[in-house]
């Protein structure tokens, strides 16, 4: 949401910049997009631009896309965006059809995207602030996977974490991997006995809609194909004690397989898991109106015994419209025996704001 525009450069001075908006003092001085309270509660948060075309600031999914406005003849582009109290939000620059990361702001996630949080968001300890041209450290071991239930070929990485452990299966691994550091995040959390030493395996999805909603293809070529060979792999894993963490459909997907395959999966990190899904919700007009926890909700209303479960749920707090859908899920796998961590994020549906749950709820499932 835009709040109205600055009319004066008294107004860029309130965010702590000096000098004229378009000097060399006010460039020099700008970083990060900083915030100051906003009236009624929450913030303002000031995001600036320098060139000479007018560009758009796209948010990972928590707010429409804002315009920045010119100052005067400058090359200085600006919006004051309002922000609710605790916020980590992902979001990039577009001029034209070109995206860019905000080359003032030293947090960034992959090439194209940046990450901005309000004063009030809680730390992430053990993700690194990395610049947006920053190369991520990838795990030397790696499984070329050719899969025959699935189709078509994979790399697969792994990494040993603290010298390996129980296997930490990554949904959406290539996310974890190029875009947000999950190498280094574990390899800290195990360094301060937060998290116990685990094997990261990190799996890459070809087409998510096929792979991660409720079918069991993936989860009989996990169990027949993909551990076997890391347990043949010269990197130390335990497969036998498997902790599956996934994010949105990855999260879906992941409590399906706690239910449908239960010898396999019984620890599970799940952020923001869409249990909106049925089958023909993604054609929908609106995929999020269906019932609500869609087809996971009827079958643990079907019955099922989950006594042997330990599923850690977390779901961005300004997800409004995904939090009745996660839930009835929350309560129904308690319900039904599972012991249950529930957590919210200070995000809306956005990997920045699940980083640390994914840490704790990892080391939460490992803790037994």
């Amino acid at each position: 949401m835009r709040v109205a525009a600055a009319d004066s450069q008294d107004a860029f001075a309130g965010f702590g910049l000096p000098g004229a908006p378009g000097g060399s003092a006010f460039w020099a001085a700008v970083g990060a997009p900083s915030s100051v309270p906003a009236e009624g509660g929450g913030w303002v948060t000031l995001f600036l631009w320098r060139g000479s075309s007018p560009v758009t600031v796209e948010f990972e999914s928590w707010s429409e896309p804002v315009a920045l406005r010119r100052w005067q003849a400058t090359d200085c582009w600006y919006a004051e965006v309002r922000m609710p109290e605790r916020l980590r939000v992902t979001y990039r620059f577009v001029a034209g059809d070109v995206f860019h990361a905000d080359p003032f702001n030293p947090a960034g996630a992959g090439g194209e995207r940046s990450i901005a949080a309000t004063p009030d968001a809680p730390e992430q300890p053990h993700w690194p602030v990395l610049g947006a041209d920053a190369v991520l450290p990838l795990p030397r071991a790696r499984i070329r996977w050719a899969s025959e239930r699935l189709g078509g070929r994979r790399t697969v990485r792994v990494h040993p974490a603290g010298g390996g452990g129980p296997v930490v299966l990554l949904l959406d691994g290539d996310d974890w991997l190029h875009l947000h550091p999950a190498v280094t995040a574990f390899d800290s959390a195990v360094a301060a006995g937060e998290v116990p030493p685990v094997t990261l395996v990190f799996l890459p999805a070809k087409d998510r809609v096929a792979e991660l909603t409720c079918r069991p293809e993936l989860w009989e070529a996990v169990r027949d194909e993909l551990l076997p060979l890391v347990a043949e792999s010269d990197v130390p894993a335990d497969p036998e004690r498997l902790v599956v963490a996934g994010q949105s459909l990855g999260g879906l997907s992941a409590v399906y397989a706690a239910l449908e395959f239960p010898e396999l999966v019984s620890r599970v990190a799940c952020q923001s898991g869409s249990f909106w899904w049925t089958p023909g919700a993604l054609g929908a007009a609106d995929p999020l109106g269906g019932a609500v926890g869609g087809v996971i909700a009827e079958r643990l209303r079907a019955g099922v015994d989950l006594s042997g479960l330990r599923v850690a749920f977390d779901v961005g707090e300004h997800e409004d419209r995904m939090l009745p859908h996660c839930e009835v899920i929350e309560g129904l796998v308690e319900g039904a025996g599972a012991a249950v961590r529930v957590s919210r994020s200070a995000s809306g549906h956005d990997r920045a704001g699940w980083r640390h749950a994914l840490l704790r709820d990892v080391g939460w499932a490992l803790r037994v």
